[in-house]
């Protein structure tokens, strides 16, 4: 059977041959998300190029996009090749690519489609120079396009750290004929103790950056834009990204001011519950967390203790352990909420769970828990059932790890 004519039957997740574990999705969720996005983008004049090292679902990629993505991020070469071979016209690569042998499939990727544009960082000059030398042994016909990348501080992640830095990456793409520089970016997650006031500052570095670069004339004219890219936003702070983007000036081209935040799509019951920048900003909407892993209770040896058959193989645990939220009852199939049930620890293929006075559980009951952190709950799965409110799984979502 193919997954279409499985999806087709509308089964039920419960009693229509799943087995435990299973993770689902909310299809309500997902939906809302992404709708949600999209009006918030469109309402501050954001493009969106959401992170799909997140899912890494061709499936999300093109409700992503037709909910008006500009394209989908990457962070590494294979994840660009996933999204080619299912037809992803436009990638922001958010890392400098220094590999030969990526490279060499990129430049005869993009003398195949003249469609096809990749935007990727440069951080170094050394890095340049790796760029140019394997683009020069590929015989690339198409200039790569690169965004000079602002590290976020001292002690962070990538990035060139000073903007007299930038400028030499900058005049190191300038000569050579493989690249041309196109705008400038970098991921405002990564300053050391973040918050409100650092973020905003950086985040003012960057755009200061744009605006000398394009004073000086360093951004080149390409065949495929006459536009200047600005990027930067993950998951926690996009809506400072939005207030600061937004006092870009008028530049000597149209400004694409990038969003690249990934984990929107799914929300989640911990890491990013705590982070959306929609606490701040309520009335903006709010997300919805749409992962669910159910599992089955396979041991209850005490009243104070039970066993689900769910464990690290199965459940992002990176972050915060799975959040039990409702059980729905072997004997009659009726959900209720998971009360006095809290999971303490997880073994390989086991879920330790804790349970108080007066908690109703027994053996063969279903726990359906909130994971924490989608990019660890995704890339435990191949294949992820879309459900809705009543259990029907209208659809599922295939992964390419």
């Amino acid at each position: 059977m193919t997954v279409g004519a499985l999806a087709a039957e509308r089964r039920s997740l419960f009693t229509g041959g799943f087995t435990t574990p299973v993770l689902a999705l909310s299809a309500e969720s997902v939906e809302h998300n992404l709708a949600l996005l999209e009006t918030y983008s469109t309402r501050h004049g954001l493009a969106f190029a959401p992170h799909g090292k997140t899912s890494m679902s061709p499936r999300l990629f093109a409700r992503q996009l037709a909910h008006g993505a500009w394209g989908i991020t990457a962070a590494v070469p294979h994840q660009a090749r996933v999204y080619r071979a299912f037809g992803i016209r436009r990638i922001f690569l958010a890392n400098e690519l220094v590999d030969a042998v990526a490279l060499r499939w990129l430049a005869a990727e993009l003398d195949r489609d003249p469609g096809f544009r990749l935007v990727c960082y440069v951080d170094s000059v050394r890095g340049v120079e790796l760029m140019d030398e394997a683009l020069r042994a590929a015989g690339a016909g198409r200039p790569v396009e690169v965004v000079v990348e602002l590290g976020a501080g001292e002690g962070a992640r990538t990035g060139a750290r000073t903007e007299a830095e930038c400028a030499a990456v900058a005049d190191a793409v300038a000569a050579v004929p493989t690249l041309r520089l196109v705008g400038v970016a970098g991921y405002e997650g990564e300053v050391p103790e973040a918050d409100e006031v650092s973020v905003r500052a950086w985040l003012r570095r960057l755009t200061a950056l744009a605006v000398e670069f394009d004073a000086a004339g360093r951004f080149a004219e390409t065949d495929e834009t006459d536009e200047i890219i600005v990027s930067a936003g993950g998951s926690a702070w996009f809506d400072t990204v939005a207030d600061v983007f937004a006092e870009i000036p008028a530049l000597s081209r149209p400004v694409l001011k990038l969003l690249r935040s990934g984990a929107y799509v799914t929300h989640d019951d911990g890491q990013y519950r705590a982070l959306t920048p929609f606490n701040r900003v309520p009335e903006e909407g709010a997300l919805q967390p749409a992962f669910r892993l159910w599992a089955q209770v396979v041991s209850r040896p005490s009243p104070g203790q039970a066993f689900v058959n769910a464990g690290k193989r199965d459940a992002a645990y990176d972050l915060h352990l799975p959040e039990a939220q409702v059980v729905r009852d072997a004997r009659t199939g009726a959900i209720r909420p998971a009360a006095g049930i809290t999971v303490t620890r997880l073994s390989d293929q086991h879920g330790w769970l804790a349970t108080g006075p007066g908690a109703e559980l027994e053996v063969g009951d279903w726990v359906g828990m909130g994971l924490s952190h989608p990019c660890t709950s995704f890339d435990k799965w191949q294949l992820i059932p879309l459900v809705t409110a009543d259990g029907t799984v209208t659809d599922l979502v295939r992964t390419f790890f």
